[in-house]
């Protein structure tokens, strides 16, 4: 029986300290996961011993893990995961194959017998898919190539789970029926199958169907906590891990029309008992045996960091990834995951550890996963320290583009990074409207199939300068970046301005708080998700009310004007003008600032006759913060100013060497 008062006791301590731990990381920018492991340590039997109940608190976990997978499942789909079933099958499979080859390997050069550095093996290769996961939707990289590589090899190691379990008394020398080990795995197998189709095709949409006409929120709720540890129940019951069934459960939701309501209905009780997870783990934190052995210790933290972050990033570069996704998904997969206590508690009635090598084995597991968000977060620097190395360009891309994928006469064109739904849209129009374009996308899938249709898209990592050139970069005037990756995007637009500082950058990011250092790296354009929904949300709701277009325009116009002026600075005359020579041939819009001495000082516009003599024009002059459109005239120019001048490329060299001379001739 469970005593109430030690129960609520318990859960009161644990968020307490969770609240003043978050509240100190907050303002030291400690990841919150990383403040719910700390307040873990503190409470937990290591630390100040606050918890009596440490069952019920790994209860709760386990209750977080279900809705923690059932909601990123439920951001994906089975077309999705099909695409990535090269990475799940083959990725997963050199991962797991060749972490318990080398562990094994290096565990039996120490003096374990056989057994038990296979053993090692099987518990080394796991991942912590609720922590990687986790930290990636939290950073908005969920649907990024690392973030789905990731993903994919954790997949391959929980169905991987189920046979090592099975395989344990072999290692042994126990008896076991020949037939008995590929039965139950392809019984398993197909049993989940069979249900997951049932459920998919039949069941599940008629089933949600006839809630949804209820319009009873209790119903709907109720039902979808029903169909999400259900499915988990089933699945775990015949082997499979409670976390790949709760995914299982959100990809079958992701195929019904309502699972945008499902995804925000489970998202406080995901919040809620995800964060009991990262507690129980941080209660499991030994520090004595770390104070007590620290070389032994630390040694093997790094050890199976480096091994395991090597071994993923090749698996991950053999599928034909850039150098970069793959270090990023190496440092992902880096950490030991919470399946390897499971396998441990099965392993003990076979004795393949001893008493102090499993208290070793789960500190070291657990300093792991402490250690990932830190990791991760690091990912980007190290990915770009070790892409600055001199390796071969085909690593540093991936796959090499094919030779005469683009035509040699792109000049003016729009260069597409990202083929999600966004970089879709745009690629239809600009077919539509006969605008020459190029697309640059990571997965290798939709760049064969899409190709097969004569769509020009290669793949490549476009945060690569060679990717860039490939796609003619230096000659395009367009550039819109549509991918799923903040940093990969910040890259790509700091290197593309680098490359071409002519051209005009889009980038569409998820948050208002990337606007101002998008723009400080050389964006002209940053399109926010979160803004333009709600902007969306407006036009359609005064639409409802039969409000006029004219109004609809003008009142959408101002809200978007005034809220982007209070998260960025004040655009620049490339970013305000540029669109103007984006569709007309052999023009360019350029800034010329006037020099102190300038011979066009102190004059006005007609005497200076910019047109008849230069044969550009005027189309605005910034002065101090201000910037005046489409001067007269009669405007006077004085030293200072900045002339936002459109004409052709000589026209603009000559009128540049007038108004930028010191009045001495140099």
């Amino acid at each position: 029986m469970i005593e109430v008062d030690v129960f609520l006791f318990d859960i009161l301590i644990v968020i307490g300290l969770s609240i003043l731990v978050l509240f100190l990381g907050n303002k030291f920018r400690v990841p919150g996961i990383v403040g719910f492991i700390l307040a873990g340590m503190l409470a937990g039997p290591y630390g100040l011993g606050l918890i009596q109940d440490q069952e019920i608190i790994q209860f709760l976990a386990e209750i977080g893990v279900i809705f923690l997978l059932f909601s990123i499942g439920m951001q994906f789909s089975f077309r999705t995961l099909y695409h990535m079933k090269k990475i799940v099958l083959l990725g997963g499979a050199l991962q797991v194959g060749f972490t318990i080859l080398v562990t094994a390997g290096l565990a039996y050069m120490l003096g374990f017998p056989l057994p038990s550095a296979i053993f090692l093996g099987f518990l080394i290769c796991h991942t912590s898919t609720t922590i990687t996961l986790r930290v990636f939707q939290d950073r908005g990289e969920l649907d990024s190539p690392h973030s789905r590589t990731t993903l994919g090899i954790s997949l391959f190691q929980d169905l991987m789970s189920v046979p090592m379990i099975l395989l344990l008394p072999a290692l042994t020398g126990h008896d076991i029926q020949p037939g008995e080990f590929a039965i139950t795995v392809e019984v398993a197998l197909v049993a989940s199958l069979v249900l997951m189709l049932v459920l998919l095709f039949y069941l599940l949409p008629r089933l949600m169907d006839t809630i949804t006409r209820t319009r009873s929120q209790e119903l709907f709720l109720l039902t979808i906590l029903f169909v999400c540890l259900a499915i988990t129940w089933i699945t775990s019951s015949i082997g499979l891990s409670l976390a790949l069934g709760a995914f299982l459960a959100g990809l079958l939701l992701a195929e019904t029309p309502y699972f945008h309501q499902a995804f925000a209905t489970i998202l406080p009780f995901r919040d809620i008992f995800t964060s009991f997870f990262f507690i129980s783990i941080g209660m499991l934190l030994n520090a004595h045996i770390l104070i007590t052995h620290p070389l032994i210790v630390l040694g093997l933290i790094a050890g199976a960091i480096i091994l395991k972050a090597v071994i993923a990033g090749l698996s991950s570069l053999s599928l034909g990834q850039s150098l970069r996704t793959s270090v990023l998904a190496g440092i992902a997969l880096a950490n030991i995951g919470e399946f390897s206590f499971v396998l441990i508690l099965a392993g003990m009635e076979f004795a393949f550890l001893s008493d102090f090598s499993t208290q070793v084995f789960l500190t070291v597991a657990v300093w792991t996963m402490a250690l990932s968000p830190f990791l991760i977060s690091a990912g980007p620097r190290i990915s770009g320290w070790i892409c600055d190395l001199p390796l071969p360009q085909r690593i540093k891309a991936g796959s090499e583009p094919p030779p005469g994928t683009l035509p040699a006469t792109h000049r003016d064109h729009l260069v597409i990074v990202g083929f999600g739904p966004n970089g879709r849209n745009l690629a239809r129009v600009a077919e539509m409207e006969g605008i020459p374009y190029i697309v640059i996308d990571m997965n290798p899938d939709t760049v064969a199939e899409e190709r097969k249709k004569g769509l020009p898209i290669f793949f490549g990592d476009a945060a690569n300068p060679s990717i860039l050139d490939h796609a003619g970069i230096e000659h395009a005037r367009v550039l819109a970046i549509v991918t799923n990756d903040p940093f990969s995007s910040r890259t790509i637009t700091a290197m593309a301005r680098e490359m071409n500082p002519g051209i005009h950058i889009l980038i569409r990011t998820r948050f208002l708080r990337d606007i101002d250092q998008l723009r400080e790296i050389g964006a002209d354009e940053v399109i926010v998700d979160e803004f333009e929904t709600s902007i969306e949300l407006i036009s359609r709701v005064m639409k409802k009310y039969l409000a006029p277009r004219v109004t609809i325009d003008r009142a959408t116009s101002r809200i978007r004007e005034d809220m982007y002026r209070v998260f960025r600075q004040p655009p620049s005359d490339r970013g305000i003008f540029s669109e103007i020579a984006l569709r007309i041939p052999q023009v360019e819009v350029q800034t010329f600032q006037v020099a102190e001495r300038s011979p066009v000082a102190g004059h006005t516009l007609r005497e200076l006759k910019v047109r008849t003599e230069f044969g550009v024009s005027v189309i605005a002059i910034g002065r101090n913060e201000d910037t005046i459109p489409n001067p007269d005239g009669e405007f006077r120019v004085d030293a200072g100013d900045r002339l936002v001048v459109i004409g052709k490329p000589d026209q603009l060299a000559s009128f540049a060497a007038i108004v930028e001379m010191d009045g001495t001739g140099e």
